[in-house]
Parts: C-alpha cells; structure tokens; sequence
C-alpha cells in the first residue's frame, strides 16, 4: 500500500488497514498447504453462475517476446515447465505461489476472453480446492515481481519459467533462441 502523505481520518485509516489485512489473508488462502496432489480439470464455462465471469485472459505485445497471454490489467501470465498440461496438474504451491499467484478463476462462468480461443481455457483444481485457469491445459501464473502491466520479468526463471502464449506454448525471443535464465525466483 502507498501512502500519499495525506492523513486519512482515523476511521479511514482502520477501514484501509481492515482492507489490506483481508487481502493478505486472501492471498495466503489462495497459496494452496500442499507440495503436490492431484489435481483434476473442469471446463471454463462451467454451470454455475453464468453472468460472473471467471476471469480474463487477453492479448498484449512485448517487443521481444511477441504475442503474449495477460490478465485483465495486461499484466504477463507465466507458464511452469514443472506442471503438466495432459492431464492439467499444478505443481507451484506454498512460498512458489506466493511468489508466482496462480490465475484463480473467481467466477462460474465463462472466461472473458480477448484473443484466446475459448477452446484452449479450462480450469484446474489446486491442492486447496480452488480453481486456477488454464491455457491449453497449462496452469497459468502471475510473477509478483511484475509490478507494472506488460513486464515480463518472470520470462526465463531458472529455465522452468516461460511467458505463455495465445495457444499456451512458451514465449521464446524473436530468432528461437532460449531466453535468459535469472534465478532465485523459481521453484
């Protein structure tokens, strides 16, 4: 949270704090209390409520990269070469997922789609029981270090991490080389 130098009243102040404790607790529910299990796939346009969508997943452009998968803010949606995609499994959990968020599906139905053929999306169930979207059976991530839509930061880590593209493979530079390989960030 940034702070503007501007002193919130004080019940504004408990409201922000409330607020921020609320989404903490929702992120570290959301980081699954397993390393492994199984994990089985459903369809993304699921009965249920069909008038909240799961999510987006659209298109964006890195000069690099090409054609990539983002969230509905534009932010980059990763890969991760230790996941399966036949049958779709999810292998990043605990301090992995607190560091690359899975993509929850937050609704019933479909998938608001941007570029990405509807046939490609699905979901996984995580090891805590919530649904993480798929692409092409990949389990789809953010990378925390990614702050600003459109950066790719996670592109590359530890060579597991790979920004996916509109049909779920790995984003490679531009030429097919492989991309460079920081690390530390990877599980």
């Amino acid at each position: 949270m940034t702070t503007t130098g501007r002193t919130a009243p004080s019940g504004r102040r408990l409201t922000l704090l409330a607020a921020g404790a609320l989404a903490a607790a929702a992120l570290v529910a959301g980081c699954g209390s397993s390393g492994g299990g199984s994990s089985s796939s459903s369809s993304a346009g699921h009965t249920g409520n069909p008038g909240q969508s799961q999510g987006t997943l659209m298109t964006g452009h890195d000069a690099t990269l090409g054609t990539l998968v983002t969230d509905g803010q534009g932010f980059t949606l990763y890969r991760f070469d230790q996941d399966t995609s036949n049958p779709p499994a999810t292998h990043c959990t605990d301090a992995c997922a607190s560091l690359w968020p899975p993509e929850l599906a937050n609704g019933s139905g479909s998938a608001d789609l941007k570029g990405i053929d509807a046939k490609l999306v699905s979901t996984v169930t995580r090891p805590d029981g919530s649904h993480q979207l798929t692409l092409n059976g990949w389990p789809l991530y953010r990378y925390a270090p990614d702050t600003k839509p459109g950066e790719t930061k996670g592109q590359g880590v530890d060579g597991t991490w790979f920004a996916a593209t509109p049909t779920g493979d790995k984003a490679m530079p531009a030429g097919g080389g492989m991309p460079s390989t920081p690390s530390g960030g990877g599980y």
